[in-house]
């Protein structure tokens, strides 16, 4: 599939390019200034559906600004969003962010993973081009000491600690096995649970790892079940975590199974099955319920994309929304003073307060406890961090 530059649909498809006081500028027909931001996540592969709905939140902001209109310096502007597809690997990441990097967007939304999103980082820094994640939970990736990085997510030294300590108090378990997905991501939040889980005394059996592509989990798990832990951490995406909980179930296992913001979605019920209602996750973020204009977000986002949303597609609206913003206040779309204007964000969104601390990180996070009823998520309690 050729992936070239789909344009938004409210943005007017003939463009033309004019060449004024030496910068060449885009414009649509209508006399617009083109802006394009960027935005990556999987589209192929096994959680391609999580990458869709970080698009499809990315893409319904800018449609919904360009539909608004937008006026930046006196000059119209109709915002086009670049999307590209990492498949979730950590090279392609890095391939796909210098190409947005040379189709001059102005900023980026992305990427999904923090597999993907650390590697690309380097890219959008060494370019001085903003990066908002919406959905990167390793720690790591604001730590770097770039200018450019920010998320709208809690980061796993939030949400490890905040399974954990479910995991002491309410489940009131003494034993665990830890398993991973060897990704950036799911190793990091294993490990960050594992720190707080071991702190509280609760005993560690088994700490194993798979892999990100892994389909069959029974060596592992038949070599838990005789360990008879009462709880069972992964870290790990859904594509990985349904199946697991699935042959856990089928093996006779008894014992509690906790994830993250990666197993945490609705698709995990339909690879789960029946087992679903024996996994309790986390996401690292307000839930979509719980958001002030939640409903009507997903009203608007059903009817736009006839899907509901998955997880992160408000996140990647407000990304949208606080690169927007960050226009306004700078006056300005040229990517230097919108990288400015970012870090002195101050603004109410869809996901709550969004204000960022000096790494680029949320100074007010918030971690969401869910089980599953009937198969469909069920909040458990909220944890403001």
């Amino acid at each position: 599939m050729n992936k070239k530059i789909v344009w938004a649909p409210l943005a007017i498809a003939l463009a033309v390019s004019i060449v004024a006081c030496g910068k060449k500028e885009e414009k649509a027909a209508d006399g617009s200034q083109i802006i394009k931001i960027g935005h990556v996540a999987p589209l192929t592969g096994g959680i391609a559906h999580l990458g869709k709905d970080n698009e499809n939140g990315a893409r319904l902001a800018v449609e919904e600004v360009n539909q608004a209109g937008l006026t930046i310096n006196g000059k119209k502007v109709t915002l086009v969003l670049v999307p590209e597809d990492d498949a979730a690997d950590p090279k392609t990441a890095t391939s796909v962010a210098q190409k947005l990097v040379d189709a001059k967007v102005v900023a980026v939304v992305g990427h999904l993973n923090s597999g993907t999103t650390i590697p690309a980082s380097k890219i959008y820094s060494d370019a001085g081009i903003v990066q908002v994640s919406p959905s990167a939970t390793n720690p790591d990736y604001t730590k770097q000491g770039f200018k450019t990085t920010f998320r709208l997510v809690a980061t796993d030294a939030q949400q490890g600690p905040a399974l954990a300590n479910y995991t002491t108090k309410n489940l009131k378990a003494k034993t665990v096995a830890i398993i991973d997905d060897a990704t950036q991501y799911g190793k990091g939040l294993a490990d960050e649970f594992e720190k707080t889980i071991k702190a509280a005394g609760v005993k560690v059996l088994a700490r194993e790892a798979t892999n990100d592509k892994a389909t069959d989990f029974k060596a592992i798990l038949t070599k838990i079940k005789g360990l008879k832990p009462d709880v069972i951490m992964y870290g790990g995406m859904d594509a990985t975590g349904g199946p697991l909980a699935k042959q856990a179930k089928e093996l006779g296992i008894k014992s509690k199974i906790v994830a993250g913001d990666g197993v945490c979605t609705d698709k995990v019920a339909e690879l789960a099955g029946d087992a679903v209602s024996n996994i309790i996750c986390s996401e690292a973020g307000m839930a979509l319920a719980k958001m002030e204009a939640g409903e009507d977000f997903q009203k608007r986002y059903k009817t736009r994309f006839n899907a509901d949303v998955q997880i992160y597609a408000p996140f990647t609206y407000d990304s949208v929304m606080v690169i927007v913003d960050a226009m306004k206040r700078a006056n300005s779309t040229e990517s230097a003073k919108i990288l400015e204007a970012v870090a002195q964000t101050n603004m109410k969104g869809l996901i709550g307060n969004i204000a960022f601390d000096a790494k680029g990180d949320l100074k007010e996070g918030v971690i969401t406890l869910y089980e599953y009823k009937n198969k469909k998520k069920s909040v458990l309690e909220i944890v403001k961090m």
